[in-house]
């Protein structure tokens, strides 16, 4: 896997997926809103892991700074 998030992005989607986790444990958000914003958060916070985002792929887009 060939990086293709720069940091930006990966601050980004860590930053909206700690706000999804703050308003479950807050009890803002339920039922299957909390379901799908969870699931989201968790791959947000792996692709920002790994620095590597799949659906990128096909669309062939790249937020890493060229040098």
């Amino acid at each position: 896997m060939k990086k293709n998030m720069g940091l930006l992005d990966r601050a980004l989607r860590t930053i909206i997926a700690i706000a999804i986790i703050a308003l479950y444990l807050a009890g803002q958000i339920t039922g299957i809103a909390a379901l799908i914003l969870g699931i989201i958060a968790v791959i947000f916070l792996v692709t920002s892991a790994v620095s590597y985002c799949p659906l990128y792929v096909p669309l062939k887009i790249s937020t890493i700074k060229k040098e």
